[in-house]
């Protein structure tokens, strides 16, 4: 089968994303690493808190793939300076949505959570947590509008500096603020907040020092603010529209298995959270070489190479189960060694491990579901994508209602779910590629 690019020049463009992406996980991580040592309920509220705020922030990230989608066409058609205009239309459409986000979590958070979280003691913890972490929208949002532009210019590089001065910002200002170090209170899950928040601004302040000094901003037209061109937002948003709102839908299906999990009680949830932190490093990976297939098809179709298409996605599988699968192996065969990272309790970590066991064996089928559907959306067809991902999220919580709410399995059981959403997505997903009218999709 046809392919443009070598296994080294994906390697060159995916290992700054991969490096980025599992920098920002670390934020997660370390957020985890520490509360853990505060106490399972504190442990339990961040995941359903993280989880919530997530849910927002992905709305956001689904407008930024959109954008990205369009910058790496127009960077494949060789008409650059018509992405500065792409990327500040993009920064005021999100400033605004975050404004309007932030305002609506204020006022309505604390009432949504009381309806939806059985537990007192992890309600107060959630609404201490989402009050200071709403804050963090005003950066994460134009973050991501940043790395639409790095990944959709094959300018990766940029996004592994970021990162690590995001992570070290979080490791310092969760140390300080959780543990109240160098004369600060204590403030526990409250400090986490505030910890990540300060991160992303950190992250933003480096994005446009860099981009400022180092990028050619004329050649991409990044040297001027724009006028508000609602033409160009239209063009955006008919891309990104559709991943918006699949991005909406996806983490909100799994805000509801989280909320699922904790009317199985606080052990179930903590063992929860400790889990999804751990799949955070093998899906980040499986994501980079997603991402980097999305941009590229998306350039080959600007570059008129779609035969080209097909190629290029079973070289991304290869490559993210080469990366991916002696992960997958050391997880299994140390699961203790890997959950005493995130807590010091023994009889939580030996709950965890069956968990962790299912969720390695979930990622077989996980890595070529993403590529696929990271390609699907690279094609521009967002829409065709989130039809697909609408049917399968309706299945998905039809399974969890089932086997959660009625059966009430163990915990382990319940992460069955992650193999029933990756084997029908990628099976739609792999119908479309190989049969779907997507080469001569304009955007």
């Amino acid at each position: 089968m046809k392919t443009k690019y070598t296994y080294k020049e994906i390697w060159i463009i995916s290992y700054p994303i991969l490096i980025s992406l599992i920098m920002e996980q670390m934020i997660g991580m370390t957020d985890t690493a520490f509360l853990g040592r505060v106490g399972e309920i504190e442990l339990g509220a961040s995941a359903i808190a993280g989880i919530y705020y997530l849910a927002i922030f992905m709305m956001a990230f689904g407008f930024s793939i959109g954008a990205q989608i369009m910058i790496a066409r127009r960077n494949g058609e060789q008409r650059y300076n018509e992405i500065g205009t792409i990327f500040y239309q993009g920064i005021y459409f999100l400033l605004a949505l975050a404004a309007v986000m932030f305002t609506l979590s204020i006022c309505f958070s604390p009432h949504i959570l009381k309806n939806i979280i059985s537990s007192p003691n992890i309600y107060e913890a959630a609404v201490s947590y989402i009050n200071w972490r709403v804050f963090g929208f005003f950066f994460s949002f134009i973050m991501v509008m940043f790395r639409a532009y790095f990944v959709g210019t094959t300018q990766t590089k940029t996004l592994t500096l970021n990162s690590i001065v995001m992570v070290l910002s979080n490791v310092v200002f969760n140390y300080i603020l959780i543990f109240g170090k160098f004369g600060f209170p204590k403030l526990g899950i409250a400090g986490a907040a505030i910890g990540s928040s300060l991160a992303e601004l950190v992250s933003v302040l480096f994005f446009v020092i860099y981009t400022w000094k180092r990028i050619d901003c004329r050649k991409y037209a990044l040297h001027k603010l724009p006028a508000f061109q609602s033409k160009t937002l239209k063009a955006i948003l008919g891309v990104s529209f559709w991943t918006m709102i699949q991005n909406l839908l996806s983490m909100s299906t799994w805000f509801m298995f989280f909320l699922f999990v904790e009317h199985l009680g606080e052990r179930a949830l903590a063992i929860t959270n400790i889990i999804r932190n751990v799949s955070g490093i093998p899906f980040m990976m499986t994501m980079a070489f997603a991402s980097t297939c999305g941009s590229l098809v998306s350039n080959l179709i600007g570059a008129g190479e779609t035969q080209c298409v097909q190629g290029t996605i079973r070289q991304h599988i290869r490559i993210a189960y080469a990366f991916v699968l002696p992960l997958l192996i050391f997880f299994a065969l140390f699961p203790n060694l890997v959950l005493s990272i995130y807590t010091d309790i023994p009889e939580l970590r030996e709950a965890s491990i069956p968990s962790l066991w299912v969720l390695c064996t979930g990622y077989l089928i996980m890595i070529p579901c993403n590529v696929y559907f990271q390609s699907v959306s690279g094609t521009g067809n967002t829409r065709t994508a989130l039809v697909m991902e609408m049917c399968v999220l309706a299945v998905y919580i039809a399974y969890i209602t089932y086997i959660i709410l009625y059966l009430r399995v163990d915990v382990a059981i319940c992460w069955t779910t992650e193999h029933l959403y990756a084997t029908l997505t990628l099976i739609l997903c792999w119908w479309y590629i190989k049969k779907g009218n997507w080469q001569k999709k304009k955007i």
